[in-house]
């Protein structure tokens, strides 16, 4: 049973894999709440054609729907990249008490690489801890491979 950030940022790693074989950017993410995770969600907007459908967002809506409240104090959110602005915003909104990522992102991190929105005082709610680099080599070699192999595939136009 996951009870480590090693363990839980191993279920998100499954599930980016689940990403992966969908054609998806391979991100995966968990919602756990008292020691059970109440929320999966991989990357979806290219099979669902929706821009808001990434790993965070579908874990979180699965978890508001198990809890039955759009706010989810207590919970922790382990995800394989760093959050989007999007992302991060519904965190916040979501009252998500603890954020633990894989790879950082440097063209649209919003925990620290591109932008901070937890650590911006000027808004009001912020998740009390953010932890980076969790299992962070895993995530970039699925990163890498993804779309090394789509590059591949556009050299050769298969």
């Amino acid at each position: 049973m996951a009870t480590t950030d090693f363990d839980w940022m191993g279920e998100a790693l499954r599930l980016a894999d689940e990403a992966s074989q969908a054609g998806e950017v391979p991100v995966g993410a968990v919602v756990v709440y008292q020691g059970e995770i109440i929320g999966r969600g991989f990357n979806r907007p290219i099979s669902t054609h929706d821009p808001s459908a990434h790993a965070e967002m579908v874990a979180l809506r699965e978890a508001a729907v198990k809890l039955g409240n759009y706010r989810l104090p207590g919970t922790e959110l382990f995800v394989t990249l760093e959050p989007c602005v999007m992302c991060a915003g519904l965190i916040q909104h979501a009252r998500v008490q603890r954020v633990v990522f894989g790879a950082h992102d440097p063209k649209t991190g919003a925990c620290g690489s591109v932008l901070n929105l937890f650590d911006d005082s000027v808004l009001n709610h912020h998740a009390r801890e953010v932890v980076s680099g969790v299992r962070a080599e895993e995530s970039v070699g699925r990163l890498r491979a993804f779309f090394r192999a789509r590059r591949k595939s556009f050299d050769t136009g298969e």
